[in-house]
């Protein structure tokens, strides 16, 4: 060994060391947290809470009263189950399918693989028909031009983002990172710009629809569970965010590390997306949420049309447009790999190799027909939410977890917790208010 090759050995050595005499209190919190944190309130704040108001909304001061004594700790303990899951996996770095898989074999991991694609496909065909909306309702109130055929601005918009992605991924990829946290400030901007708005109206309503049935509190929760659900999910994150953590502190401190960095994380997304949902309430009247829920806006788009304000009407849509786009395309993102991963495996149980182009082009037909077509017929997104994304992305995100905690020996130190029984309720009343939406 020469003298130069020896003395980068040492550097290396004292690098290391340092760093791990950096990190060798996890009580403590450290640059690496803070950057966590930050990127975990990033991701879970996305186009999802532009339909948080509306939901939160219909059942007037009820149900944003238990809006915002649910959405804390079904966004905790729901992402912390699924935490604690993956702390144990020595494959967790494949993502959730490889826990699946190490936990409960391939048959197990084929299932969730459906699963979670269903999970992530529904919301692709939601936000396809919240883009055309937004789109719609830009040209017509803020362009004052007529509104352009149903048919050609879905398709236009479909193949213009998929162009996008298809000719340019890794760009769209820093480009919808970039735009996180301008989008959360523009949230904080619009709530601020909505306080003169503000009345009683919403104050002194309550739902027709939860009163006149009787189901009261019961049936409010199960009217909001779903949204809630889904609008702050971000469980995609989770098995990055846990192994960074294990590799920095060690697997004896994980557990708390990252509870630790979640706390701080959901504090922070509670309080903004909580601001921005009492605002956005509160400077509507009921008739004005109802409209919204019936014309199928997001709630930046509804506000844009109706308050005589100018830098809301034009910033609102533009906004609202902007976030759906990125959460269109990551979500395309992450469903075009599912679909590529589960081609491969069935030719490959086939005993065929399927060639990339092919593959490629069944995913694009696929996605470009299907997308079109629901964006065509513009269901109701809330409903979309409640029957479709809400219950399926609370099977993985809440039951999962617990199904695994109970079954898997590595994770009996999990068992017996009041939370276990919360995030267990959520998930099947989440499961029960889609049923529910069927009739």
């Amino acid at each position: 060994m020469n003298g130069n090759t020896a003395k980068k050995i040492e550097v290396q050595a004292e690098n290391t060391a340092r760093k791990n005499e950096q990190y060798a209190d996890p009580k403590k919190w450290h640059k690496q947290d803070t950057t966590w944190a930050l990127s975990l309130f990033g991701t879970a704040i996305g186009a999802g809470v532009l339909f948080l108001p509306i939901n939160a909304g219909s059942g007037g001061l009820l149900s944003l009263l238990l809006i915002t004594l649910l959405a804390y700790p079904v966004m905790y303990y729901s992402h912390r189950a699924l935490a604690k899951m993956i702390y144990a996996s020595n494959s967790a770095d494949e993502g959730i399918t490889g826990t699946i898989r190490e936990y409960f074999g391939n048959k197990a991991s084929i299932i969730f693989n459906i699963v979670y694609f269903g999970s992530i496909y529904t919301i692709v065909l939601m936000y396809s028909v919240a883009l055309t909306n937004t789109a719609s309702s830009f040209i017509v109130h803020q362009l004052h031009m007529p509104e352009p055929p149903r048919a050609i601005l879905s398709l236009v918009l479909v193949l213009g983002l998929i162009a996008i992605l298809n000719f340019g991924q890794d760009i769209t990829v820093k480009v919808m990172s970039m735009l996180v946290y301008p989008f959360i400030v523009s949230l904080l901007f619009i709530a601020i710009s909505l306080i003169p708005q503000w009345n009683t109206s919403m104050l002194s309503f309550s739902a027709v629809s939860t009163a006149s049935t009787g189901t009261g509190y019961f049936g409010t929760i199960l009217m909001i569970l779903p949204i809630i659900v889904f609008s702050f999910n971000h469980s995609p994150m989770i098995s990055s965010f846990v192994v960074k953590q294990r590799a920095t502190y060690g697997i004896e401190a994980t557990d708390a590390k990252c509870a630790q960095i979640q706390k701080v994380c959901y504090i922070m997304t509670f309080a903004v997306v909580m601001f921005f949902v009492w605002s956005s309430a509160l400077s509507l009247t009921p008739d004005d949420i109802k409209m919204a829920k019936e014309q199928n806006l997001s709630i930046l788009s509804y506000l844009a049309n109706e308050l005589n304000s100018p830098v809301i009407t034009i910033a609102a849509p533009i906004i609202a447009f902007v976030a759906i786009t990125k959460s269109f395309l990551g979500h395309y993102i992450g469903a075009f790999e599912v679909m590529r991963d589960m081609i491969i495996k069935f030719g490959k149980s086939r005993g065929k190799d399927i060639e990339e182009k092919t593959i490629k082009t069944v995913i694009l037909t696929f996605v470009v027909l299907s997308c079109w077509f629901v964006a065509y017929t513009n269901p109701s997104i809330l409903g979309l939410i409640d029957s479709l994304s809400g219950p399926l992305v609370a099977a993985i995100l809440c039951l999962l977890p617990m199904y695994a905690i109970q079954k898997v020996p590595v994770l009996a130190k999990y068992k017996g917790k009041m939370s276990n029984v919360f995030v267990i309720i959520v998930g099947v009343l989440t499961v029960l208010a889609s049923i529910r939406s069927l009739f």
